[in-house]
């Protein structure tokens, strides 16, 4: 098995303040809050359930190849295809069979979490950038038919793109991927888009620019994936610098399709966690795209030690930690409205309303039980912020945003037994 190992352990020294988001292994993340109440056991509501610790994920880079077959791997800077594959990963070790994984995985218990390993990248195609694609290979209906196939076993018939934050290896991303995957029941289908991190907190620079090079690919592997495949919505989870990614490319897209260059796209939940992009950039992007998505969803916590280090660098609020004032008048107005229209959901994630969360948290989508619940609620079941049970308030400026109530464990246990019964 490969652990693709990057600087961190040594920065996680050096920068406490990034010590969350430094860790080498991935172990598997608290159960998501419903999954624990023991009420709802999405595992059983999948009959093609493979019950072992071993678990999948598809992938797209944009990063330049370094090998073929069995030794697939990547580097850490952009290249002029798209590579299309499949991630192999397991869950633990050869001592953690099924039920051990099970009973872990649907209890709140955080003693002995397994961690997360990567077997191996199968490259199934690679494509050219738009530029360059005069046909399709023959090997890309391979790529196609398996995410078919999976979608036709699945519950949930979206397929979920996660798009990683900066500093993250191949390893890393993937391995959040899958346990979106894997809390699902398996019962999503879920693509990662490895951008070219330099995989060095040292290197954000570096990290800014190759994202900033990766929108384009993005862009492009959202229209193949709703053109070529049956999934009925694209959901999209943008990590922290992911969303220099998805930002920019959604709003590429927008312009697209207003020009006729490119045919509408069934955009499914859109969210970005702890978003690491000028505020000012988001709402512009935001503009071109914002009526494309079924819904756009934003978690900020405004004590994120991240971002309080990334606006020192940028001298712009980031989006995942907003100031307001630093958009201008025409753009703040229009903010507002989206918000008040319920075309912006903004959640706002601190340790004063979510138990036990800690203040400065930057990994909080899947580090917590509570925001990973509510996340995983809205993305399987297209659930707005008032039907997933949170509550509504307003700030001084007069902005609605959505916060979790005390109860909010119980609450949406009993929202989703109600669900269960209206649905029986």
């Amino acid at each position: 098995m490969i652990i693709l190992r990057s600087y961190a352990y040594l920065i996680f020294l050096l920068v406490p303040a990034f010590a969350a988001g430094c860790q080498d292994t991935v172990y598997l993340m608290p159960t998501p809050s419903f999954i624990a109440s023991g009420a709802h056991n999405l595992f059983a509501l999948n009959p093609h359930l493979k019950k072992n610790n071993k678990i999948s994920v598809f992938y797209a880079t944009n990063r330049s190849p370094l090998g073929k077959g069995q030794f697939t791997n990547y580097s850490i800077f952009p290249g002029r295809k798209i590579s299309l594959g499949v991630a192999h990963l397991e869950i633990g070790d050869e001592k953690t069979d099924w039920e051990k994984l099970f009973n872990i995985s649907t209890t709140d218990s955080m003693s002995r979490r397994p961690a997360l390993y990567l077997d191996r990248l199968e490259e199934l195609v690679s494509l050219p950038l738009p530029e360059g694609i005069t046909a399709l290979p023959e090997k890309f209906q391979d790529f196609v038919d398996q995410i078919n196939t999976c979608l036709d076993n699945s519950m949930d018939k979206d397929i979920l793109v996660y798009v990683h934050g900066a500093n993250s290896t191949i390893y890393r991303a993937s391995a959040h991927a899958a346990q979106y995957r894997h809390f699902t029941g398996q019962n999503s289908v879920v693509l990662v888009f490895l951008w070219p991190s330099a995989e060095n907190i040292l290197a954000y620079g570096k990290d800014v620019r190759h994202a900033r090079r990766s929108a384009p690919a993005f862009k492009h592997l959202i229209s193949i994936l709703f053109k070529h495949t049956k999934a009925e919505h694209i959901n999209i989870l943008a990590y922290s610098a992911g969303a220099k990614i998805v930002s920019p490319g959604l709003a590429g897209l927008g312009r697209d399709i207003r020009e006729k260059k490119s045919e509408q796209v069934k955009l499914g939940e859109v969210y970005f966690a702890s978003a690491d992009i000028g505020i000012d950039t988001f709402v512009e992007n935001l503009q071109s795209y914002i009526d494309i998505p079924r819904r756009v969803t934003m978690s900020v916590n405004m004590k994120d030690s991240v971002l309080k280090m990334a606006w020192r660098r940028h001298k712009t609020s980031r989006a995942g930690r907003p100031d307001t004032g630093d958009l201008g008048e025409k753009d703040a107005e229009w903010i507002y409205r989206a918000v008040h229209d319920s075309y912006l959901h903004v959640i706002s994630v601190d340790d004063k309303t979510v138990k036990g969360m800690s203040p400065r948290s930057h990994n909080f989508w899947y580090s917590h039980p509570w925001v990973s619940s509510d996340m995983l609620v809205q993305f399987m079941f297209h659930m707005d912020p008032l039907a997933r049970g949170l509550t509504k308030k307003v700030n001084g400026d007069g902005l609605y945003f959505w916060t979790f109530p005390e109860n909010y464990p119980d609450r949406i246990v009993e929202i989703l037994d109600r669900a269960k019964q209206i649905q029986n």
